[in-house]
C-alpha cells in the first residue's frame, strides 16, 4: 500500500508476527532504474519473508528492475495489476492492464524466464463494465500458461472512471464467489483473496476455499491483529473459534524494547521520529488508554525535543492496563 507498507512499518510488523509474507509499497519499475536503489529497495532482512510489488508494463524495464528486486534479495515479486490510481492509469499500468490480459501475460513469462524467486500477480476481477466471470477467467489463462506462481485477487472491481482510489477501496461490491471459482477451477494455481477482511477470525472462515487471505488496511489500523497470526500457522484449527490478541505482558515489553531501538538507530542516522511511530498508532487499538498512547505518538512525537524514548513511554502506558 503505497505511503503505509514502507520499511518502518514492515519492520514493526515483523514484530508482531514471524509467519506472514509482508509486502512492499507499489514501486514503478522506473523508479527502481532511476533512482537511489538503496534508498528504494533496502530493507532489514529481519522484514523477511518479503514480496516486492512492482508497477509498470514495459516488459524490458520489468525484467530489469525485476532482476534489481532479486539481486536486493526479496522473496517474491508481484506485478500489480489492481491499483485504479489516476496516475497509474495515465502510466498504463495498475488495473487498466486487465483490458489487455496478453500484455500480462508477455510481462510475467518474460519475468519468469529471468528470475528465480516466485513471480506473482495481484489484480481485481475486472474493471469499469467488464463481466468479472470473464475478464478475471481470461487474466487467469493469459498469465497461468506464462508461469505464474500465483494470483491474488482483490474480490472488488476497479471503477477507472469516476471513482477516486479511497472509493475504489469501498464502493465495488465484493464478489468472493468468483474467487472461489477461479480456485476450484485452478486447483494446481496458488489463488490468495483480498478485499473487505477485518480481523483473522474472518480470513480463516475463507481459507478452505482459497490457499491464501491478504489483509492490509485493517492490519494496519488495528496492528495488533497480526498478533494472531502465528497462532493460526502454529494450530490450524483454531478457526473453530475465536483468535485473540496477544495481551501477555512481556510480549509487550519485548515489542517496545526492539521499536525503541530501532528509533534510535533511525535518529542517529539522521532520519524522524514520526517516520516511524506513524505506523504504529493503529497499534493501541482496543486497548485501555489507546486515546492517550495516539496522541503520545503523533503529537508528542512531533516536538523537536522528542527522542526514541518517546515509543517507550506509549507502550509503558499501554502495558500497565493490561
Amino acid at each position: 500500500m503505497v505511503d503505509w507498507t514502507d520499511r518502518h512499518y514492515r519492520f514493526f510488523a515483523r514484530l508482531l508476527t514471524n509467519n506472514a509474507l509482508l509486502y512492499t509499497e507499489m514501486i514503478v519499475a522506473d523508479a527502481i532504474l532511476r533512482g537511489d536503489k538503496k534508498n528504494i529497495l533496502g530493507f532489514s532482512t529481519q522484514e523477511k519473508p518479503l514480496a516486492l510489488q512492482i508497477g509498470g508494463a514495459d516488459i524490458s524495464k520489468l525484467v530489469e528492475a525485476a532482476k534489481i528486486v532479486e539481486d536486493f534479495g526479496y522473496n517474491e515479486i508481484n506485478l500489480n495489476v489492481g491499483c485504479p490510481s489516476a496516475r497509474v492509469h495515465e502510466g498504463s499500468f495498475g488495473a487498466c492492464l486487465m483490458l489487455n490480459p496478453d500484455i500480462v501475460g508477455d510481462c510475467i513469462a518474460a519475468m519468469c524466464k529471468a528470475l528465480s524467486i516466485p513471480v506473482t500477480v495481484k489484480c481485481r476481477i475486472g474493471v469499469d463494465d467488464q463481466i468479472p466471470a470473464v475478464a478475471l477467467r481470461n487474466l487467469v489463462k493469459s498469465i497461468k500458461k506464462s508461469g505464474v506462481n500465483g494470483i491474488w485477487i482483490h474480490a472488488r472491481k476497479a471503477i477507472l472512471k469516476g471513482l477516486s482510489p479511497k472509493d475504489n477501496r469501498k464502493i465495488p461490491n465484493l464478489d468472493y464467489d468468483i474467487v472461489y471459482e477461479i480456485k476450484k477451477e485452478n486447483p494446481d494455481l496458488f489463488i490468495g483473496l483480498n478485499g473487505g477482511l477485518e480481523d483473522m477470525s474472518q480470513a480463516l472462515k475463507i481459507l478452505p476455499s482459497v490457499d491464501g487471505v491478504m489483509i492490509g488496511r485493517a492490519a494496519y489500523k488495528n496492528s495488533a491483529m497480526l498478533t494472531t497470526v502465528d497462532e493460526y500457522f502454529s494450530n490450524p484449527l483454531t478457526g473453530s473459534s475465536p483468535i485473540k490478541t496477544r495481551v501477555d505482558k512481556d510480549f509487550w515489553r519485548k515489542i517496545s524494547a526492539s521499536m525503541t531501538d530501532y528509533a534510535a538507530r533511525h535518529l542517529h542516522s539522521g532520519g524522524k521520529l514520526q517516520q516511524i511511530t506513524r505506523h504504529m498508532i493503529g497499534l493501541f487499538h482496543g486497548f485501555p488508554n489507546s486515546r492517550r498512547c495516539r496522541h503520545i505518538l503523533t503529537v508528542e512525537a512531533g516536538a523537536s525535543t522528542a527522542t526514541h524514548h518517546i515509543i517507550e513511554t506509549a507502550f509503558n502506558l499501554m502495558i500497565e492496563s493490561l
